[in-house]
């Protein structure tokens, strides 16, 4: 791939480009880019894709949700992402400039023919190597002072009080988890439950270098989705028809490079997957990676061995596609984060997270039970008593009495609760179902890494000039409107079916400038997917020709048969070879370039 070339195709025809060019020259901030027209329209096909594959068959238990970007500080202390959301940073003592200590030491080993792998090494271990092989900043040849953490959390206030901190959330996922009580009720407190979310997320990233796959704000598609992890059964398992790649954990940690083969129950059942439902996503993020135009033998998923994991995950595996620029790039994370989030959060908020689960045999419990004391609570906070009750009566008994009993003293929704306000029982008692905290398993996928590599697989040249072999449900542009020549005739239909495309809600271009050939050249470069002819025949039979892309096979049919034939090929992928085959049209052509 002429990389140069396929860059700039990207910026000129408007999919991608640096933000803020027109200060280039005054502000250096790296790790922004905005999308163009076409850039926006591919996004958000990609985005719509991704919901026909993993929201919108299983709709009766995934549903979608959106929450803040801003978050208050408590959410981000119970998460766990002020503590461990960190990269190692070092700093140049001579000129002062910092780099991000684990990407610099493979850089410039790698320059040196030495393979190193820095994931999971502690600061120390990252100060050793650079001691050890003599890496001097890059800018200046000065000595780099010690690695430290570097939280990549961005952080604001929320309205004009400064102690009021707040931060952009760095994945949706958060605000899913807190959302559970609420969407559980919402669907009727059953599982499992999916909730995905789509939406921007920033991380404070400390010298993204790497165009889309680096960026400081950036999309993401999520699922938290949630299960009894007594009863992980996943009733699709075996509808999925694919093969995951994988190279499981035992293989990571004996240095093995070549993923191995697994049928989605059979990575369960040797236990290379946890359970099924995480099997389950990894299989269909394999199928939309395949249908956006990335092979399988272009995607993998690497195990991450317990020092690479990130702090709430048990288990984890990042999907792996092919890049010719950057290598092996990670697209999509495959968490199971167990219980992790929805304990902190109740921890934290002493909201009651558990849920119910009905037993097949009833037992005997012991069972801390927490109730108001009206009186002390009215005496306390006069008006606001009933709301107090209502908040305290919404707390996680356990977690009260656990908290009264060592520290007297407990916020609940705001209000500052004493031993004396409450009633705490031991009581005994028979139980038809008992309490849990749901699991866990989160498909996470980054939106601007998939847009970058799924048009760096569609991009190739044919005689050198360029060609997008986009998937057409997913091209910005489905069809062109190309008059043959500029006659008022030939105009007229050509813009008549332009207006029909547009509003049958087809994204459609016209276009009757220049020569028929290098306006097919044109479109090609831009990946639509098909293009409309009206030659000379039009004006006398009522018929165009539909063009393919990417055979440059073309078929004829009538002008008010075609919006509909473009429509049909789009929803099923059809080539125009395969539409011929299904419609009983003959070939006619293929055009020179």
């Amino acid at each position: 791939m002429d990389l140069e070339k396929f860059l700039e195709l990207m910026s000129e025809a408007g999919f991608f480009y640096p933000s803020f060019e027109i200060y280039r020259s005054r502000a250096e901030v790296g790790g922004f880019y905005d999308y163009g027209p076409l850039g926006v329209e591919l996004k958000r096909n990609i985005i719509e894709k991704w919901r026909r594959i993993f929201v919108y068959p299983y709709q009766d238990f995934i549903v979608e949700i959106e929450t803040p970007i801003i978050m208050p500080r408590i959410v981000f202390e119970a998460s766990g992402h002020l503590e461990h959301f960190t990269d190692a940073i070092v700093e140049c003592t001579r000129c002062g400039r910092k780099y991000r200590a684990d990407h610099l030491i493979e850089e410039e080993l790698g320059r040196r023919g030495i393979s190193v792998k820095t994931e999971g090494l502690s600061f120390e271990e990252l100060d050793e190597l650079i001691r050890k092989y003599g890496i001097k900043c890059p800018a200046c040849g000065g000595e780099l002072g010690n690695v430290r953490a570097f939280n990549l959390l961005f952080q604001t206030t929320i309205g004009p009080y400064s102690e009021n901190v707040g931060y952009l959330r760095p994945e949706t996922a958060q605000g899913m988890f807190v959302s559970f009580p609420k969407v559980f009720n919402l669907v009727g407190r059953r599982l499992p439950l999916g909730i995905a979310q789509i939406g921007k997320v920033g991380r404070n990233e400390i010298s993204p270098r790497q165009g889309l796959i680096r960026l400081r704000e950036f999309a993401q598609m999520e699922i938290e989705f949630f299960f009894d992890p007594e009863d992980a059964k996943c009733p699709y398992l075996d509808e999925l028809d694919v093969k995951l790649r994988i190279i499981p954990e035992r293989d990571v940690a004996a240095g093995a490079k070549e993923p191995r083969e697994f049928g989605p129950r059979e990575a369960v059942e040797v236990g290379v997957v946890p359970n099924e439902w995480m099997a389950f996503f990894m299989g269909l993020a394999t199928i939309y990676m395949n249908e956006l135009g990335i092979p399988l033998d272009h995607q993998y998923f690497l195990a991450k061995l317990p020092q690479e994991r990130a702090h709430y995950s048990s288990a984890s595996f990042d999907q792996m596609v092919y890049s010719e620029r950057f290598g092996w790039v990670e697209v999509s994370g495959h968490a199971y984060r167990t219980d992790y989030d929805l304990s902190r959060h109740m921890k934290y908020s002493g909201y009651d997270l558990t849920v119910e689960r009905r037993l097949s045999t009833p037992k005997e419990v012991t069972e801390i039970r927490v109730y108001p004391n009206p009186q002390r609570i009215r005496d306390a906070f006069g008006n606001e008593a009933s709301k107090v009750m209502q908040a305290v009566g919404k707390a996680d008994p356990s977690w009260l009495a656990s908290e009264l009993g060592s520290k007297g003293v407990v916020t609940v929704n705001g209000y500052s609760i004493t031993r004396d306000m409450v009633f705490i029982k031991e009581e005994r008692r028979k139980v038809f179902v008992e309490r849990f905290v749901p699991h866990d398993v989160e498909p996470s996928f980054g939106v601007d890494r998939i847009v970058y590599v799924t048009l760096e697989h569609a991009y190739t040249e044919i005689d050198g000039k360029p060609l997008l072999r986009l998937p057409p449900d997913v091209a910005p542009i489905k069809v062109a409107v190309l008059p043959i020549i500029r006659k008022d005739n030939y105009v007229s239909i050509g813009k008549r079916l332009f207006r029909e495309f547009s509003m049958a809600g087809v994204r459609a271009v016209y276009d009757d400038d220049g020569t028929i050939g290098s306006r097919y050249a044109k479109y090609d470069s831009l990946g639509v997917p098909f293009a409309i002819t009206i030659d000379d025949k039009t004006p006398v039979d009522n018929t165009v020709t539909i063009r393919d892309r990417d055979t440059k096979a073309q078929v004829r049919v009538g002008v008010s048969d075609v919006v509909n034939i473009v429509v049909n090929a789009v929803l099923r992928k059809l080539t125009i070879n395969e539409l011929a085959k299904s419609m009983g049209l003959q070939l006619i052509t293929r055009d020179k370039r």
